[in-house]
């Protein structure tokens, strides 16, 4: 088994078992170099897992995965050499400085001092953190602290970028200032792989895995997935939205039927043929239904449906 010519990362029937919970089960795909690439999925879908055997620091129980050219399986020590791994709990070292934890990592990854200062100003500016270099990283916001982790993971400037759900927990403003610098790693040229449960985060990507229960349920631009649905979602107001729901998801000609803040998006195969069937079915029960505007399939529609697909389809 070789390494894809021009994949930054491939994947090859990644398995990764703990006792008998099939955490990553037969996992195969490729990331291109310079792609901005979401792995995406609830908790418990195999994210972290994955991004942990990429990274080296967890042992594959089948398959095998190549970073940088370099198997995980074989020569784990080496593919660290080609990455940076941002884990959800970055190990920043709360008594340093913002300058004495980026020094820290330096050291760490052997940065040579003749190129260190321009390297660090390069950090300070697209993070914003130069008015804190001198501030403890234990006094600092969380949104600064996953600003000063990338800034720690890229100061030896990796080639492949790992990065678990790094906006997890962050306020807002820090994750549009997380994305943007995310997005300016792509430009420089580095491929990134990033795990997350946000589905409008996994928009912002080049293409994304979708991962449910540690299996691949689709792969594909976020465009790609959500244009699948289509035509088939129907935004649906009502006066009793629960009920309303409930009586969607048992109803044959209605797919999926979730619930949206007071209004649900149902699912369906052909909606102009099996619209007025619900509706009619709804005015016998004593409900009524005003089907809105359709709506544009969000990532999340799509990936509701894929879950549906999954669950659906035989093991």
């Amino acid at each position: 088994m070789t390494a894809a010519v021009d994949a930054a990362v491939s994947l090859h029937g990644l398995r990764r078992w703990f006792g008998d919970v099939h955490a990553v089960d037969g996992l195969t795909f490729e990331v291109a170099r310079g792609e901005l690439f979401g792995v995406v999925g609830p908790d418990g879908a195999g994210k972290t897992t994955t991004l942990r055997m990429l990274a080296g620091v967890l042992r594959p129980t089948g398959g095998d995965a190549f970073v940088g050219g370099i198997s995980v399986r074989d020569d784990p020590e080496g593919v660290k050499l080609h990455i940076a791994y941002m884990s959800q709990r970055f190990g920043l070292y709360t008594d340093l400085t913002v300058r004495e934890n980026i020094d820290f990592y330096a050291d760490l990854y052997l940065v040579p001092g003749a190129q260190r200062a321009a390297r660090v100003e390069r950090l300070y500016a697209f993070s914003g953190l130069g008015p804190f270099r001198d501030r403890l990283a234990g006094q600092l916001s969380g949104g600064m602290k996953q600003k000063l982790g990338l800034c720690c993971a890229l100061v030896h400037e990796p080639e492949i970028m790992l990065l678990d759900e790094p906006t997890f927990g962050v306020d807002p403003i820090s994750r549009r200032d997380l994305w943007l610098i995310v997005h300016e790693m792509v430009a420089s040229g580095i491929t990134v792989v990033v795990a997350t449960a946000y589905l409008d985060e996994a928009e912002r990507c080049d293409r994304v895995a979708m991962l449910h229960e540690g299996h691949l349920i689709a792969l594909d631009a976020p465009a790609g997935l959500q244009a699948r649905l289509a035509g088939r979602i129907q935004i649906v107001a009502t006066d009793a939205p629960r009920q309303a729901r409930e009586f969607l998801a048992r109803n044959p000609r209605v797919q999926n039927a979730v619930l949206f803040g007071n209004v649900i998006h149902a699912t369906l195969e052909n909606a102009a043929r099996d619209w007025p069937v619900v509706e009619a079915a709804a005015e016998a029960a004593g409900l009524t239904l005003r089907r809105e505007v359709l709506a544009e399939p969000s990532l999340e529609d799509a990936f509701i449906d894929l879950v549906r697909e999954a669950n659906l389809a035989p093991r």
